[in-house]
């Protein structure tokens, strides 16, 4: 159910009363700010999501792990970009 103009003007009124005239601007746009960097968030979920399934779940570190151990390669101690690159040398 969509309020009417008269409900519009007295939410409009409520908000100039507690924010402000001058606040009015500053408030649209943080709730603007916040609704874009949900959109964000929500959007970087959905591609780790589809990136995960896409290694059956795995963190991109776990199949990493998984990918030295197989090519025999120690990982204690050594960065991700370490390991990268002695497997990358195997290869």
């Amino acid at each position: 159910m969509m309020p009417s103009t008269s409900e519009m003007l007295f939410i409009l009124a409520v908000f100039i009363l507690f924010f402000g005239i001058e606040r009015l601007p500053k408030l649209a746009r943080s709730l603007g700010m916040a609704k874009g960097e949900f959109q964000k968030g929500i959007a970087d979920s959905r591609t780790s999501t589809e990136e995960d399934l896409d290694r059956a779940g795995k963190t991109e570190r776990a199949e990493l792990a998984e990918k030295a151990e197989d090519a025999g390669i120690e990982i204690e101690g050594k960065s991700p970009d370490e390991v990268k690159e002695e497997l990358n040398q195997e290869e």
